[in-house]
């Protein structure tokens, strides 16, 4: 009995957690791009890691998320791109999609095209079919003058998530206005 109450105050604890950044986003009004979402919660039992062929605790991944959401609160919550950097890096899962598109959006954020390229490189490499990746990269490429290059990008997206998707219709909307209206993303 005390082993299913904990576990169902965990599996309580965790909703709310992810919860937390949609609610927030949906408070602040939204605008711009959608945040990305928090990882994906991990179940109880203990998973094998892809490259080191240790097994990883449930414990591990739940810092993992914690650090994440951490990081994913400022980037969008205190816009603090350098900061968000350091927390990203700090996790050690850099070869993980989601974590290297933050690391990318924060580099752009702070004007650093080259470097947020490498990253978002490294997260489609990581994940080719990593919708929130090919949004970012998208508009990355808007950002950069490369229309025919996003224009792929939104190609991806329809291919991967649909043309109704969130991550679909803000790079369609960005497509929409004209080169060189300063557009923030």
């Amino acid at each position: 009995m005390r082993k299913s109450a904990v576990r169902l105050f965990s599996i309580m604890i965790t909703g709310m957690f992810l919860c937390a950044p949609a609610l927030s986003a949906l408070a602040a009004g939204g605008g711009g791009e959608p945040p990305a979402p928090p990882p994906p919660s991990s179940d109880t039992s203990t998973k094998n890691t892809k490259k080191k062929g240790k097994k990883t605790s449930s414990i591990e991944e739940q810092r993992f998320a914690a650090g994440y959401r951490a990081a994913y609160a400022t980037i969008y919550d205190r816009q603090d791109f350098a900061a968000a950097i350091e927390q990203l890096q700090a996790l050690g899962h850099h070869d993980r999609a989601d974590v290297a598109n933050l690391i990318g959006y924060s580099y752009r954020k702070l004007g650093d095209y080259r470097v947020s390229q490498i990253w978002y490189e490294r997260a489609l490499k990581a994940d080719p079919n990593h919708v929130r990746t090919w949004q970012y990269y998208g508009l990355w490429q808007i950002e950069q003058g490369n229309r025919d290059q996003a224009q792929y990008h939104l190609g991806r997206i329809a291919a991967l998530a649909g043309t109704q998707s969130e991550e679909y219709r803000s790079l369609a909307d960005a497509l929409d206005k004209p080169p060189g209206t300063g557009l923030v993303y």
